[in-house]
């Protein structure tokens, strides 16, 4: 995996690399709304993701997701929270985005439970 040193750089790297959806999570899904697509936890990928940690503002505590979907024929990007602002979701979804790989490279509290 690339080291980016900031949540921009990850996400314009990644529109280059052609992950040009953008992804949000919405409960049980996670979704391209501008193409009306939800995408259920069988229905995607993660293919990279990135930390990022911002030392003075916790609103900077990020995890960049490079998604990619067979189904949909789309490759796009999920930032989502962590720590103090992560969405506490027990869904599916959530258990794929906190899957071990993730969770083995977050820190004591930030490492989710769930």
């Amino acid at each position: 995996m690339k080291n980016y040193d900031t949540l921009v750089d990850a996400t314009n790297d990644l529109l280059k690399r052609g992950y040009t959806a953008n992804l949000s999570l919405d409960g049980e899904t996670i979704d391209d709304k501008e193409q009306g697509i939800q995408m259920g936890a069988e229905d995607f990928e993660i293919d990279e993701f990135y930390r990022f940690e911002g030392a003075s503002n916790p609103d900077d505590m990020s995890i960049v997701y490079a998604v990619s979907s067979e189904k949909y024929k789309l490759k796009g990007v999920l930032v989502n929270a962590y720590g103090t602002y992560a969405d506490d979701s027990s869904s599916a979804i959530a258990a794929k985005l906190h899957h071990q790989q993730v969770s083995d490279n977050l820190h004591g509290d930030d490492r989710p439970s769930a």
